[in-house]
């Protein structure tokens, strides 16, 4: 097989539960063909919302496979903190705000050279965020980011914490 046959993109499989991953460890699912019909590029699996801490890992591993990152787009509303730009081995990675919602990131490399991402919410559980990522990068998908997660049962946001009961003087009775 002559090089240009080889697929430029490996696969890489989230092969842990969730949790058990440390941090900076990206859980990165890409697109194994040369051909670019897809809707998205691949999906990554962070472990928080904290994007300086989820980033580095995920870029690293980019960089690996696709060549220097040069720009990732986010929806701000998505991610705790959003910086303009990070240093992620000893270059520049400039974030971009785009209202693309919870469900997606894009990659630039190069001028032009551009790269969706599913991203599958951390609360998601093993079991659909592996049966989203895995719908992302079937060939010739079609289905948006968001449609992916709620078919795969993990749109939905994480349980909120019940509030502990108030006493009546908390309540504003006297």
């Amino acid at each position: 097989m002559a090089d240009s046959d080889t697929p430029r993109v490996p696969q890489l499989l989230p092969d842990a539960v969730h949790q058990s991953v440390r941090p900076g460890t990206a859980l990165l699912r890409l697109m194994t063909t040369q051909t670019r019909e897809q809707v998205l590029d691949g999906a990554w699996w962070p472990r928080s919302r904290d994007i300086g801490a989820e980033l580095p890992g995920l870029i690293a591993a980019l960089t690996v496979h696709l060549g220097p990152v040069l720009r990732v787009g986010l929806d701000a509303g998505a991610w705790e903190e959003l910086p303009t730009r990070l240093v992620i081995d000893d270059r520049v990675v400039h974030i971009d705000s785009f209202p693309v919602g919870d469900d997606t990131v894009l990659i630039t490399r190069g001028d032009q050279d551009h790269f969706s991402l599913l991203v599958v919410p951390p609360h998601a559980t093993p079991e659909a965020a592996r049966a989203a990522m895995t719908r992302a990068v079937e060939a010739g998908n079609v289905t948006q980011a968001e449609q992916i997660l709620i078919d795969t049962g993990t749109r939905h946001t994480p349980p909120v914490p019940a509030e502990e009961p108030q006493t009546g003087r908390e309540r504003g009775e006297r």
